[in-house]
């Protein structure tokens, strides 16, 4: 580096320009009297003092007196170092200045499109982080270890957690053992197709982007439960619904709990048509003001889409992909209890869950 460029780092490290000249001569010289330094630089003699006392402030000289004052320059490794921490600074402030300018409109709104998959990533943690009730996950094996933190401690709050992970048949990779599954997945399912990173937390937010192979990457953040919505029913029918089941934390005892009204009529529909008597808590909200509400009580009906088949048949996604309900008889009388998106009941189920199924005693069952 040359004295122009070394002179202009200087300037872009904070000195000013008599404080730049003054610097470099004194590199030069070693150390000397203050005016020595005026003489064989370009700072006037009436202001040579002041500048070695601010170079000495930021840390560049050690001025000392000897009949008049002198000055040298400070050892390079703390000049070294303070420079070194100044870049990072610089270096974290245009990071953020990235991102801020990527997630731009993301407060405030409902939808935002990003540059950088990692801004996805991202919001996926922290969407995991506050979720509740449900994380839905697309996603490529690698991309596991990356989320599992945040995985395990959303299991550990109760949130019930399910990941397709989708693979290229062109492309092998290992899937995720059993003990890395355990303690961060309840269900997990393999596609082995490709598919986009997706991840649904709750009902309202989503965040999608292409699979790698795809051409176009971007990423794409809603937080909008229409939308949400949307994509959870190409979850459940494209990534879910058809691909086996590589490992479930489910148990087989009771209660059996359920974060889905249509999976867990789609599991009582043969029973209850059976003639099994099925006792139920629901937890759920008011469709009119979002009150907590919870119901307890036995099951006598199930309301959906197609009742035409076998009624001791399970239910097909396609019949409970529109109004699914269960009807409750509680203390206070019967009262409907709809999925997420049958808008028809004035309450939405969050959590199900089945306490108890029983037969008559002459039934032999």
């Amino acid at each position: 580096m040359d004295t122009k460029e070394l002179k202009r780092g200087l300037r872009q490290a904070g000195l000013t320009d008599y404080e730049v000249d003054a610097y470099v001569t004194l590199l030069e010289m070693g150390n000397a009297p203050a005016t020595k330094i005026a003489e064989q630089s370009a700072v006037p003699r009436s202001r040579v003092y002041d500048v070695l006392r601010n170079l000495e402030d930021k840390g560049f000289v050690e001025t000392f007196k000897q009949k008049s004052l002198r000055a040298r320059a400070e050892d390079p490794s703390k000049v070294f170092e303070m420079l070194t921490s100044q870049a990072k600074t610089l270096e974290a402030t245009a990071e953020e200045i990235q991102n801020r300018w990527e997630q731009a409109g993301l407060s405030g709104h409902q939808m935002s499109f990003v540059k950088r998959l990692d801004t996805v990533f991202e919001r996926a943690e922290d969407a995991i982080e506050s979720a509740e009730d449900q994380v839905q996950i697309s996603m490529a094996p690698e991309q596991f270890e990356r989320l599992r933190p945040a995985l395990k401690s959303a299991l550990e709050r109760g949130v019930y957690v399910t990941i397709s992970f989708n693979t290229s048949p062109d492309l092998p990779v290992n899937l995720p053992t059993d003990p890395e599954l355990d303690g961060a997945v309840y269900e997990a399912r393999h596609r082995d197709l490709p598919a986009p990173f997706l991840l649904l937390a709750d009902r309202e937010v989503t965040c999608f982007a292409p699979h790698m192979k795809s051409v176009n990457q971007y990423g794409a953040i809603f937080e909008d439960e229409e939308i949400t919505y949307v994509f959870r029913w190409y979850f459940m029918a494209a990534l879910w619904e058809s691909w086996p089941t590589i490992f479930s934390g489910i148990s087989d005892d009771l209660p059996f709990e359920y974060v889905d009204i249509r999976e867990c009529i789609r599991d009582v529909a043969p029973v209850l048509a059976d003639g099994a008597r099925i006792t139920a808590t629901i937890r759920g909200t008011t469709t009119t003001n979002r009150e907590d509400v919870e119901l307890h009580g036995e099951i006598v009906d199930l309301i959906f889409a197609d009742r035409r088949r076998n009624p001791t048949d399970t239910p097909s996604l396609s019949q409970l992909a529109g109004r699914a309900a269960i009807v409750l008889d509680t203390e206070d009388g019967e009262v409907n209890v709809g999925g997420w998106g049958a808008i028809v009941e004035n309450i939405e189920a969050r959590r199900v869950y089945i306490e108890s199924i029983s037969f008559d005693e002459e039934d032999d069952h």
